[in-house]
């Protein structure tokens, strides 16, 4: 079973996601701020991590850097609300975005690709 790291500081978000992955037979593990995100990926070594941006203390593109310097392999979707984050240059370690939407069709299959390949 794939192991889905989740790092999004809206308790509703990660409910819906956890939900939703769970469902499709994906382990969900989630943590509500970037330092106990980056804490969660060094204890759980998930297969796949789901990064919000906009967080309070450490953001996601911090979260994103540290994560990438202790372990490259690990693919990592930012995810947030706003579209003009994909032009910054801070998210382009990422390994995809996906804008949050209600409708979880884009992000399910983001995930689905990065975990074949």
């Amino acid at each position: 079973m794939k192991k889905l790291l989740l790092v999004d500081d809206d308790e509703a978000i990660q409910m819906i996601y956890r939900e939703e992955f769970e469902s499709e037979g994906y382990q969900v593990v989630s943590a509500l701020n970037g330092q106990s995100g980056l804490d969660t990926f060094k204890e759980e070594n998930p297969d796949l991590v789901i990064l919000d941006i906009q967080m309070p203390g450490m953001n996601g593109v911090e979260v994103l850097r540290q994560m990438k310097m202790i372990n490259p392999s690990v693919p990592v979707i930012l995810s947030s609300a706003y579209q003009e984050f994909k032009r910054d240059l801070g998210t382009w370690a990422s390994d995809d975005y996906v804008v949050k939407s209600g409708d979880l069709a884009d992000l399910k299959e983001t995930v689905r690709r990065l975990l074949e390949t």
